[in-house]
């Protein structure tokens, strides 16, 4: 059987898996892994040995950009706290004291060589964690920070991994390692923010939709290879270039090109994302394989593995514990922080504006504290209770990630095909164990999630004040066509009318009381377009108009269809 009709084979039973795997009420991740594994046992299934380099080079960039892209820079801000702390300073501490605790069970382990596979095991992958979390609709702030650690925690047990084996040859000293992985975050944060915002430029003066999405392929690779290329983190400068990339799209594409992109990215996401947890349990019988050694044999590692599983879990748990506490505290601070900033905003107001410098000063410095006082309001509704920091405890589903990392240590490390299979266990169990429990936990504990209702109420409330900062902008006096000629009056009343419609159609949106005539307008205009589009293929059918219109026509359907349907959206159109 060869590789291609295998990826064939593979890319099929991710699909039918992702549509069965909902019903069951099951994340798609651990139906893949169980497939994967199940496969990998049967007569003529080849051996599947994806070199490690292939996932940490070519895989795991467009990953980590796929998600980088659409998490909103203002809720990473709000909680980088938390998401540091996880993906940092918990990754350090699983790793160190993990590979301490090997080099205790393992005699002729040095430390350096621990600490190294401790590396590969201690960053969860939040894939599944917030693919459960997303169904069952935790807090939006919970999954925030779960996607946040899953960005960044790669970046740093990459880092501490690399630092570790160079230890292995007894070339580097602590403060070495101190200073690589210092110098490894910023020299990736300098060249994500350079490639990011590179590209946004050069993206931005382009015409074509497919040119810009095919250019966005690349980002990931043009800000990976330059970093690992003088040293630096090439996965955290994916991160950063993704969320500079993600923030300025709003200001510098065009809506057709986010359209596309966030389509195309999609796919991608899923099918790489999907495809790595089937690859990982097709690689089970291959990992058990390469296990001779008779003192210590396919059982006893993966009773190790069981034993720094439960280990890694405990350290979660123990950390987490403080974390939720602090965060606590910053909620209580943060509420009390309120009332001040509205005064502050008062005072603001009331002072007497004498000149345009002191207008743009004021403008400034209002805008700094109304985003203090969002961040206040938002960290005060938003707080992680106790049951929230129970589920973030519980989410340390390890990854592919882990498994492609584990098989990049030197091949003189002692135990090598050991600690490949201990790794291989470590991810096994915790994304089995622990992602299978995850949603009853949040059963159990009644977590809920966002409120659609009060959702539909803050976009009506968004879009009416858009909406009527969009209305004056008709009443300004340089109001003129490109040529310099006024608009017609009639048409100006036109397109303000138009636009009170489309807030008054959005706050009907929350009115209980039952279908309005705005909703019964969308209903009516989704039936023309059924009527139009069926007249669209009549006419392709018969060749009346040539296809270049036909195609056209058919995109402004799309579009106007697309629009409709996505103000119906229970989410609240989010």
């Amino acid at each position: 059987m060869h590789y291609p009709l295998l990826a064939l084979i593979g890319l099929l039973i991710v699909v039918g898996v992702a549509t069965v795997a909902p019903r069951l009420g099951v994340a798609a991740p651990l139906v893949l892994v169980v497939l994967g594994i199940s496969a990998s046992f049967l007569p003529g299934v080849p051996e599947v040995n994806v070199p490690p380099e292939a996932i940490l080079a070519f895989v795991l960039p467009p990953i980590l950009y796929s998600a980088a892209v659409n998490v909103p820079l203002v809720d990473l801000r709000r909680n980088l706290k938390a998401i540091t702390s996880l993906s940092v300073l918990l990754v350090i501490v699983s790793a160190v004291v993990s590979g301490l605790v090997l080099h205790l069970l393992l005699p002729g382990l040095d430390v350096a060589a621990a600490i190294a596979l401790g590396a590969v095991i201690s960053p969860p992958d939040a894939v599944a964690a917030t693919a459960i979390g997303k169904r069952l609709g935790l807090p939006p702030r919970l999954v925030t920070v779960l996607e946040g650690e899953g960005l960044v925690n790669d970046a740093s047990a990459l880092v501490l991994l690399r630092s570790a084996i160079a230890a292995t040859a007894g070339t580097v000293s602590l403060w070495q390692i101190a200073g690589d992985f210092v110098y490894a975050v910023a020299g990736a944060i300098v060249v994500g923010l350079a490639l990011g915002w590179a590209t946004v430029l050069v993206r931005s003066r382009l015409r074509s939709t497919v040119l810009n999405t095919t250019i966005s392929f690349a980002v990931p690779f043009l800000a990976y290879i330059p970093a690992e290329e003088i040293n630096a983190s090439g996965v955290l400068a994916v991160v950063v270039a993704g969320l500079v990339t993600g923030h300025a799209s709003a200001t510098y594409f065009s809506a057709q090109d986010r359209i596309s992109e966030r389509l195309n990215w999609r796919t991608i996401q899923f099918i790489l994302e999907n495809g790595v947890f089937l690859l990982m349990g097709f690689e089970i019988k291959t990992l058990i394989e390469e296990v001779h050694d008779d003192n210590l044999g396919v059982w006893h590692a993966i009773g190790l593995g069981l034993l720094i599983t439960v280990l890694l879990i405990v350290i979660r748990i123990v950390f987490v514990a403080p974390l939720i506490a602090v965060l606590k505290r910053d909620q209580r601070r943060a509420v009390s922080r309120g009332p001040a900033l509205a005064s502050a905003l008062d005072r603001l107001d009331a002072q007497p504006i004498p000149d345009q410098r002191s207008a743009k000063r004021t403008r400034r410095v209002r805008h700094f504290l109304h985003r203090k006082q969002a961040d206040v309001e938002s960290l005060a509704a938003d707080g992680l209770s106790w049951r929230g920091g129970a589920v973030l405890a519980w989410s340390g589903m390890r990854g592919v990630v882990t498994l492609a990392a584990a098989q990049s240590l030197p091949l003189g490390v002692a135990y090598r095909p050991q600690l490949i299979l201990i790794a291989f266990t470590v991810a096994l169990v915790t994304l089995l164990g622990q992602g299978s429990t995850l949603p009853l936990l949040i059963r159990k504990l009644r977590i809920v999630g966002s409120d659609a209702d009060a959702d539909r109420a803050e976009l009506a409330d968004l879009i009416g004040d858009i909406s009527q900062i969009g209305r004056e902008s008709l009443d300004a006096r340089n109001l003129v066509q490109d040529d310099g000629t006024p608009f017609d009056h009639a048409v100006i009343e036109r397109v303000r009318s138009d636009s009170i419609l489309l807030s008054e159609a959005i706050a009907e949106l929350t009115d209980p009381s039952g279908i309005g005539p705005h909703e019964q307008q969308r209903a009516l205009r989704l039936r023309i377009l059924q009527a139009e589009r069926a007249a669209l293929l009549d006419a392709r059918s018969t060749g009346s108009y040539s296809s270049r219109v036909l195609a056209r026509a058919q995109d402004m359907l799309d579009l106007e269809e697309s629009r409709l349907q996505h103000m119906d959206e229970d989410n609240g159109g989010n």
